[in-house]
Parts: C-alpha cells; sequence; structure tokens
C-alpha cells in the first residue's frame, strides 16, 4: 500500500492505517477468527475490479463491460475446487457471497421454505451467530433445534443422533467458531441421510486445515459446504459457496438476486490470489504448524493450570474455562489486551448443567487462535513463552507494562506479511 498517496489527500484516514498497523505489529493476535493475508492479496483486494459492476453469474450478466469479470469469477471457482480436490460435474461454486454470515442464510433460504426445522450446535457451545441463534434472521425465519457438546466438551455423536431420529430435521449444521477438535464429517453425512436431511458443513474456521490434510474434509458426505476466505485460509474477508450441481440453481438464486445485488469482484480477485497461495507447497507446511502451535499453546497453559475445554485441541484454537482462576472473561480480556496479547472472552459449554449461564458481554471464557502468529512465522518455542506471559499477567496484573515490553520485543523479530 502506497501511504504516501492517502495521505496526500487525507492525512486523517493515513494517521489512522498507520496507527493501526502499528498495533498490530506492535501486539500478539490470538484472535481465533483473524489472519495476516500476503501483500499479493491487499494488492489483488484493492485492484481495479473493485469499479466494476457485476450482476449475474458468469456470462450470464446484467451490465455489458463483463469479458474479463467473466474470467476470472470463473479462475477463481476453478481453483477453489482444485484446492479440495473436487470435479466440476459434480460440484458448484460460488465465490460472490459478501461474507460468511449472508452464506449461511443463503443456503437455509435456497434449500429450506421458512417454519422449517434446523438442527445445530447450541451459540455457547460453540456453535455461530448464523445457524440459527433467536436474534438472527435464521433464527426468526426457522425452527431451530440445537445439539450440545458433552460434559467434557466433545461433540457426542451417539447423542447427536438420537436427536435427529427424535426431531426429524430437514437440515443438519457441523462446523463452529469455538469447536477444538476435529470433526467427523463422515458420521454426520450418515445422520442426516438416515433422517434424510440435508447436510450443510461450515469451515470458516477450519478451511485452511481442511485445504492441507491436517483436518478431515466434509465434501464426501456434505451436500453443501461453506466458508469465509480470511481465517486459516489467509484471504480476504470474503466467502464461498460449494454444493453439489443438484442444488446449485436452488441455492444461488438467492445469492442473487435473493439477498445480495452486484457481487465484490475486487474481493473475489483477492480470493483467487489466496486460493493459488494455498496450493502452493509452503501452505500444506504452514497447516501443519498451526496445529503443532496450537498444541503446544494448550500443553503450556495446561501447565499453568488453565482449564480447557475437551483438556486440548487438534486445529488452531484453545477454549479456556477460567472459572478455576476465579476471573471472567473481559476483565482477562482488557488485562491482555493491556499488555500487547489481543484474544477474544467467548462463552464456554455450561459444565456442570446446573451452573448459570454468564451473560455473552462478560462470559467464563477466553478463545485463542495461533493462525496469525504462525503466519508471522511463530513456532512452538515462541507459543510457550506466551502461555507463559498470560499465566503472568492473569495471575499478578502488575506485570502488565513488564509484559508489554517483552511482546513488543518478541514482535519485532516477527514482522507482519
Amino acid at each position: 500500500m502506497d501511504i504516501k498517496i492517502i495521505r496526500k489527500i487525507d492525512p486523517q484516514i493515513a494517521g489512522l492505517i498507520e496507527k493501526e498497523e502499528r498495533r498490530q505489529q506492535e501486539t500478539l493476535n490470538l484472535i481465533a477468527s483473524e489472519n495476516y493475508p500476503s501483500k499479493a492479496v491487499r494488492e489483488a483486494l484493492s485492484s481495479i475490479f473493485m469499479a466494476k459492476y457485476a450482476e449475474g453469474r458468469p456470462y450470464k450478466r446484467y451490465y455489458a463491460g463483463q469479458e474479463f469479470i467473466d474470467k476470472l469469477e470463473t479462475l477463481v471457482e476453478e481453483r477453489a475446487r482444485k484446492l479440495f480436490g473436487l470435479k466440476e460435474k459434480e460440484w458448484a461454486v460460488n465465490v460472490q457471497p459478501h461474507s460468511g454470515c449472508p452464506a449461511n442464510y443463503e443456503v437455509l433460504r435456497g434449500l429450506l421454505n421458512p417454519g422449517d426445522k434446523i438442527m445445530s450446535l447450541h451459540l455457547s457451545h460453540g456453535g455461530h451467530l448464523s445457524h440459527g441463534a433467536p436474534v438472527t434472521l435464521p433464527g426468526k425465519d426457522f425452527k431451530i433445534v440445537n445439539y450440545f457438546l458433552d460434559k467434557d466438551g466433545w461433540l457426542s455423536y451417539d447423542e447427536i443422533e438420537k436427536l435427529a431420529e427424535q426431531e426429524k430435521p430437514n437440515l443438519i449444521i457441523a462446523g463452529y467458531s469455538a469447536y477444538p477438535r476435529k470433526i467427523d464429517f463422515k458420521r454426520f453425512g450418515e445422520i442426516a441421510k438416515k433422517v434424510g436431511a440435508y447436510f450443510m458443513a461450515d469451515i470458516a474456521h477450519i478451511a485452511g486445515l481442511v485445504a492441507t490434510g491436517v483436518h478431515p474434509t466434509p465434501f464426501p458426505f456434505a451436500d453443501v459446504v461453506t466458508t469465509t476466505i480470511h481465517k486459516t485460509l489467509r484471504g480476504p474477508r470474503g466467502a464461498m459457496i460449494i454444493c453439489r450441481r443438484e442444488f446449485e440453481k436452488k441455492i444461488f438464486s438467492t445469492v442473487f438476486p435473493g439477498n445480495q445485488g452486484g457481487p465484490h469482484e475486487h474481493t473475489i480477485c483477492a480470493i483467487g490470489v489466496a486460493l493459488k497461495e494455498a496450493m502452493e507447497p509452503g501452505f500444506k507446511k504452514y497447516g501443519k504448524q498451526i496445529v503443532k502451535n496450537t498444541k503446544a499453546l494448550a500443553e503450556e497453559l495446561k501447565r499453568y493450570d488453565f482449564n480447557l475445554i475437551s483438556g486440548g485441541s487438534d486445529n488452531h484454537l484453545v477454549l479456556i474455562d477460567l472459572r478455576n482462576k476465579n476471573i471472567s472473561g473481559k476483565p482477562v480480556q482488557e488485562l491482555l489486551e493491556k499488555a500487547g496479547i489481543v484474544m477474544n472472552r467467548n462463552t464456554i459449554p455450561t459444565i456442570p448443567v446446573d451452573v448459570p449461564r454468564q451473560p455473552p458481554f462478560d462470559p467464563l471464557g477466553m478463545r485463542l487462535g495461533t493462525q496469525a502468529l504462525t503466519t508471522r512465522g511463530m513456532k512452538e518455542k515462541e507459543m510457550k513463552k506466551i502461555a507463559s506471559w498470560i499465566n503472568e499477567v492473569i495471575s499478578n496484573p502488575k506485570s502488565v507494562s513488564k509484559i508489554k515490553k517483552e511482546v513488543k520485543k518478541l514482535c519485532r523479530k516477527f514482522p507482519l506479511p
């Protein structure tokens, strides 16, 4: 980015960009839903494709001047199939959804009728708002039946199957925002088939891990898969819907004209670059390192007597139950941010069931992710050091200033991409 051009036109905005870049450079980003895209992705995001309206599907547009737009979109669709090992005749790709929540809603409205029944993981147990929380449009348009994690924080597939047989949902969702373990997509597919339900997998958090083979893939078993691009895929803020060809017309018509107008072609351009990067050999190494880093962070946190939901992690995130530390998520988040360690407070599964549910603005847990720090080149050694800093700040809030200096020193060794 040429900040000089922006500064000449708008010094206020330029100043905010510089301050935000400095903040990110000098802090440790452990937010599980964020990452750092490459410079190439960022450059593509600011391309001239930003200036084009392109309502419609490739080669079926409502505006003129689409020659290269159509080639761009079909190229990005082809790359998505290649990345996940999918056959064109079996799987259709739509890269137009503006973000993850619209993509999920578009799938639901494409496959279901208002009032139909959806089965998904409860929000407080690691599910996502767009999977039917009462305050959302999916929650208002459909009847939502939730399944829950077991007392140890794991998915209980037998219980999920029993619930599905009892409730007979029209659609079952797997894929979460705060679940630290691998998902058995094959079992979910079998359960959905048994009760005659569609099976939707939302892999927004784990798409990069699926692409690199360090997490099981949902594609042989799901009817439709949604994902964002900006988490473990290390791309821009956008989304994809990948569905079996038989559902293409139903779902894609709810993207446009059903729920949105012109696609953001500059974002699609950047998605294409990110997908190409994800097919490079180094990205597989990156995916493996994410998991190594998460496991190292988890084990070190346990050494400091942090209780982890499910006891550890198989993917990019760790979920901490803070109850034994006698402090809740909001003050922990604020303390750690003062020390330059950025993560988010998060609800945790209610274990045991008679414990009152914590308010979402001050929950009893913290969610940590390692993918952004892995992008910066940090490895297991750094994860162990970060765990010690987290423990020190929570145990002794007066250490904040000292830890902040140490954090800045570490960050200088690992610049942003």
